[in-house]
């Protein structure tokens, strides 16, 4: 058994960022004082991951406010609209405007990754909004069928990841929640499998996982396993690994072992045994654990306990997780 370990979203701010970033907007610290910290920051959680021996390193996305942010303010055909509701939870975004066709512009995207990413793209995690949860959460104004804007997302993330690979990233997760929230059917599922062959495209043998969260994942699998990706990803909070369906190809999995709900580590043992479970139902290439949604929804200490349990999981299997 393979085992890689990472995060699969945004990290939390650590209390003081949190607390510098207030206070700059009521001016009582500058920005160049605020930069410093987001610096020092991000340091702090890429000596973390590679503390824990991530497979890859993130940074944290700790300047973005939401997923969809960086793409609402930089591509064009955007606009950036009112502050909704993330899924079930108290935070929210901003919800992106489509007033017309999407489009990368040139850079924009790369300038806003963490400053700990560009200084070292080979092992660098790219977080990027699946085509189809990007197209159900954003205000379509363009006058294109839902479909169309899965397939022109679909094409633009594409042109971004060429981009990134340009500049060496190899390692991309598309965070899809509304798969699992709100499986697509019909031509809908046909759209997002031609969003994804267009990823794939781009890709170059880059290492592609699709990731779900915030419902059951079972029901998106006749889906899931169509997608030519490298892994698929589910959120055992919401997912059953005994109802795992079998699988016919060798694709890797994303296991979201750790819970981002509750402060409570996991029982490294425990999460061992499912992660056995689940590799014996699907014999994936590759098991990928993580949290099974972004941790920014936790304080940055019970985070960290959280994710000290990967490796832990990792030598509970053997070796590391190898076998």
């Amino acid at each position: 058994m393979i085992v890689r370990t990472g995060l699969t979203g945004a990290a939390p701010r650590p209390e003081s960022l949190i607390l510098a970033t207030r206070d700059l907007d009521r001016g009582r610290t500058s920005p160049e004082a605020v930069e410093e910290m987001f610096q020092g920051a991000e340091r702090d959680v890429v000596a973390l991951e590679r503390r824990l021996g991530f497979e890859s390193i993130s940074g944290g996305y700790l300047r973005w406010p939401d997923p969809f942010r960086p793409f609402g303010e930089t591509w064009e055909g955007f606009a950036v609209g009112p502050l909704s509701r993330w899924l079930e939870t108290n935070t929210f975004f901003r919800q992106p405007i489509l007033l017309a066709p999407p489009g990368r512009v040139p850079g924009a995207f790369a300038s806003r990754l963490p400053p700990a990413l560009r200084a070292d793209p080979p092992n660098g995690r790219i977080l990027l909004p699946g085509p189809y949860t990007f197209a159900q959460v954003l205000d379509n104004r363009s006058g294109e069928t839902d479909e169309a804007v899965i397939h022109r997302l679909g094409r633009a993330l594409a042109d971004e990841v060429r981009a990134l690979r340009e500049l060496g990233f190899r390692t991309f997760l598309f965070g899809e929640p509304m798969l699992a929230v709100r499986p697509p059917e019909g031509p809908r599922a046909e759209a997002v499998v031609a969003g994804y062959r267009s990823l794939q495209a781009a890709l170059g043998g880059a290492t592609s996982i699709v990731w779900t969260y915030g419902a059951d994942g079972i029901p998106a699998f006749p889906l899931l396993d169509r997608l030519p990706v490298s892994a698929v990803g589910v959120d055992l909070a919401d997912t059953d690994v005994e109802h795992l369906p079998p699988s016919a190809h060798r694709t890797g999995l994303g296991l979201g072992v750790l819970d981002p709900r509750t402060t409570l580590a996991e029982d490294p043992a425990e999460v061992a045994r499912v992660v056995r479970t689940a590799h014996e139902r699907r014999r994936p290439s590759t098991i990928w654990l993580g949290p099974g949604a972004p941790l920014d929804l936790l304080p940055w200490e019970p985070a960290t306990r959280k994710l000290h349990v990967l490796p832990a999981v990792s030598q509970a299997l053997g070796d590391g997780g190898r076998r």
